[in-house]
């Protein structure tokens, strides 16, 4: 019975000790992992996942940093993936990096981008509340963008082959039939008004060379005229500073006259008191006609005046006396 006991006691320790090592094993092996890598979750809503595979790469600028752990579709919200992945410990994941999903065209096989745009934030350590590791949101994929870009593309020319097939339908094709016959029409009567406006341009050059050699012309006439009037102007200068000699001795002799006729009435006045009424008479005719002749004198002094300023302004001469220059009444009976 001992040899049995014996048996069973180190049967049961080796039991033990094969337990105890895988455990140690499985420890060790759970720590060394948490220790290299870190894990994250990657929600996908608008990506398509096809071709992503468990254990498919994740990259970073082109570097495979981690792989595709799990993934798992939610029950309220079967649009909803999420992806765990495990990532490099030393890979730097910031708040601002997000996920996308990459394919290779020839495979066709999916793989997951880390990108962060500008500069990168703080590291993504935080969890967020029910959640195990931290999220990286989803980003754009550049294949999404083209993929809209293409649907949007293909709308608008769907559009675009309808409005041309309302166009060109049988009633638009027999209105577009008039608009070029318009146009044609339109053509051919801007031509022959073109023709016309070329007559009307060579009429109008044509009348512009008359106006300038009448201009010519004229030019030449007044300069003959010019050379014409100069000595008579020379000539009507000399014969006006004669005249206005001749009037000045004139004017100086009509008033020496007129002294003298009122000298010669102030004497006769002085020696009318003297005289006997009977002679009062006759002298009151004397002083009246002497007065006369004194007033009749000084008109002509002051025509004579007149005429000495006509002399002075040509104007005057040529086109008559100003208001100014006038006597009284003249400027009416004019």
């Amino acid at each position: 019975m001992e040899p049995e006991a014996r048996y069973t006691t180190i049967g049961a320790v080796l039991l033990a000790l094969i337990v105890a090592a895988i455990a140690v094993f499985v420890w060790l092996t759970s720590s060394g992992r948490a220790a290299d890598y870190r894990f994250y979750t990657v929600y996908f809503e608008r990506q398509s996942l096809e071709g992503l595979q468990i254990g498919g790469d994740v990259n970073m600028r082109g570097v495979k940093v981690g792989r595709v752990e799990d993934y798992t579709i939610a029950r309220a919200n079967i649009n909803r993936v999420a992806v765990k992945i495990r990532v490099a410990r030393e890979t730097p994941v910031s708040e601002n990096t997000t996920a996308v999903v990459a394919r290779n065209f020839l495979t066709g096989i999916a793989r997951i981008n880390l990108e962060t745009p500008g500069t990168p934030g703080p590291e993504l350590v935080a969890v967020a509340t029910g959640e195990r590791y931290p999220v990286i949101p989803e980003g754009t994929s550049n294949l999404d963008q083209i993929a809209d870009s293409v649907s949007r593309l293909a709308v608008q020319a769907d559009s675009a082959l309808d409005n041309l097939n309302r166009v060109l339908g049988p009633q638009n094709q027999q209105a577009v039939a008039e608009a070029l016959t318009a146009v044609r029409d339109l053509a051919t009567g801007l031509s022959k008004r073109l023709d016309s406006l070329d007559d009307t341009a060579t009429s109008i050059r044509r009348t512009a060379d008359a106006f300038a050699r009448s201009g010519r012309e004229i030019a030449q006439a007044v300069d003959r005229v010019a050379t014409t009037v100069e000595p008579v102007g020379r000539n009507a200068g000399d014969a006006l500073r004669e005249a206005q000699t001749t009037l000045r001795e004139f004017t100086r002799s009509s008033q020496s006259l007129e002294r003298e006729l009122l000298g010669a009435v102030q004497r006769l006045e002085r020696d009318a008191g003297g005289l006997a009424r009977r002679t009062d008479d006759a002298l009151d005719i004397g002083v009246h006609e002497l007065r006369a002749t004194s007033e009749e004198l000084r008109s002509s002094v002051e025509l004579i005046t007149r005429t000495l300023d006509r002399l002075q302004d040509p104007k005057a001469l040529l086109l008559g006396p100003s208001s100014r220059q006038m006597g009284p009444g003249e400027e009416d009976r004019r």
